[in-house]
């Protein structure tokens, strides 16, 4: 629908001389995260993405990024709870909730911003929130052939605290965008996003043979430190042609999101800008390969919350995987609990706790920091009930190390540092009070993590 239109935003990049590609080769990113990054990929249908350089960074490298739907999208976004919340957060609210209160689809693109965040830049933040929207609608106006457009816009922003945007440059870096469907583009678009992230979070699946028929999912997300729940997503946008309905849209979100970019720590520190949004554009159930989902007790809508949620939970584990300094990728686990609420509250207790992310960097089986954390989260717990045990990441034998509240002495120290000195440790605490299940993902806290934050503005 859209090819003649990608022609003309060809020659919108010709005319500005403003559009600056650059290499999507895996080979510019640490030889140890390239197998993250995807080679190739099956993107949702009626997407087009474009990412490139327009200025806001100044060692030149890629800063400005566009999704596009090439028709109205169904839209829901979660963000940071932080009361300084930036004004792309704001703005972003203001768009969706009128979108609901008029009950129309009206999303039709997001642009993205990497080098400044936007934030505590007072009422010229929002005017710049609104330029950058009005950048992206009226770049949406002309991929359809027209002066203008009721489409809507959503605005994303990440970096540095405390400075303006540069707006001029967005705006024409926006103007001169070059989009495509091709997985080039949306590489482009995801190293755009990057900020300290050492590679690209570019995640797609097609979803097949379930009761929702075919459907297929497309994510970039950014984000290396200042990562904590609620929100902990620093940015994200999930793209998918399923064709759902505004209200399960937002539950299936609520749902997903509360296991997967609200189940990752990396440092305690919540974002200014959080936002992870999912924009539905529905082109699968009307090309006839996926059903409309409008009924939460169909089977269509689990068959889409579930793959949402694992799709979103993969996604989530890069940022983890891509921690400023991290070495590990921990996995918390905490089985039979009484409620959901009580699991997630364990293992975020031990996720967050920086004796035991310190002990995993050392590579010390100090189970008792673990258990301590446990002990202290504030969930009533029958501490004669609890096991604990570490899985290493290579699917050998797990290593019990506490089997009802006792200590399994003496501890095979040699065992466990063996599994210590593998990348993926699951760490799993069963309590024996339940049958709820929750999991935090998390990574080591290393000396890097220092250096990296001391030095960040410079």
């Amino acid at each position: 629908m859209l090819s003649s239109h990608a022609r003309t935003l060809h020659r919108f990049a010709g005319r500005q001389g403003l559009q600056r590609l650059f290499s999507t080769d895996a080979s510019q990113f640490p030889a140890n995260k390239r197998r993250f990054i995807p080679s190739a990929g099956k993107y949702p249908q009626g997407f087009y993405a474009g990412g490139s350089h327009c200025g806001v960074k100044k060692n030149g490298a890629p800063d400005l990024a566009v999704l596009l739907s090439d028709r109205p999208t169904t839209a829901s976004a979660v963000f940071t709870t932080n009361q300084f919340c930036a004004a792309p957060v704001q703005f972003d609210k203001a768009v969706l909730n009128q979108a609901r209160e008029q009950g129309v689809q009206a999303v039709r693109a997001v642009v993205t911003n990497s080098g400044c965040a936007n934030a505590v830049t007072g009422k010229q933040g929002l005017v710049d929130a609104q330029r950058m929207a009005d950048a992206g609608n009226a770049l949406v106006a002309r991929v359809d052939g027209a002066s203008s457009s009721s489409a809507k816009t959503l605005v994303m922003s990440t970096g540095v605290i405390g400075q303006t945007l540069p707006i001029d440059k967005i705006c024409r870096g926006v103007d001169a965008m070059e989009l495509s469907e091709s997985h080039t583009s949306w590489m482009r678009a995801a190293i755009a996003h990057m900020t300290t992230d050492t590679f690209p979070k570019l995640l797609s699946r097609e979803v097949s043979g379930g009761p929702a028929g075919t459907f297929r999912l497309a994510g970039i997300t950014k984000g290396a430190g200042m990562i904590h729940p609620n929100m902990a997503t620093l940015l994200g946008t999930i793209c998918t042609d399923a064709e759902i309905s505004q209200s399960l849209l937002d539950k299936a979100l609520a749902y997903a999101v509360a296991r997967s970019f609200n189940a990752i720590s990396i440092d305690g520190d919540m974002s200014t800008n959080d936002t992870i949004a999912v924009i539905a554009n529905g082109s699968a159930a009307a090309s006839g390969a996926a059903k409309p989902i409008t009924d939460e007790a169909s089977p269509e809508y689990a068959c889409f919350q579930d793959e949402l949620t694992a799709f979103m939970a993969e996604l989530a584990s890069l940022v983890v995987r891509d921690g400023e300094g991290a070495t590990k990728f921990i996995t918390i686990e905490v089985d039979g609990a009484r409620t959901f609420a009580d699991a997630k509250q364990v293992a975020a207790t031990i996720a967050t706790s920086s004796l035991v992310k310190t002990a995993f960097y050392g590579q010390d089986a100090n189970w008792g920091r673990i258990l301590c954390a446990v002990g202290y989260s504030g969930i009533p717990i029958d501490t004669s009930k609890v096991n604990l045990t570490i899985h290493p990441g290579d699917s050998s034998a797990p290593m019990s190390l506490v089997k009802g509240g006792e200590p399994q002495l003496p501890v095979d120290e040699e065992r466990a540092s063996e599994i210590l000195k593998l990348e993926d440790v699951l760490v799993r605490v069963e309590l024996g009070l339940g049958a709820e299940t929750a999991r935090m993902y998390t990574c080591d806290l290393s000396h890097d993590y220092v250096s990296i934050n001391a030095d960040y503005r410079s």
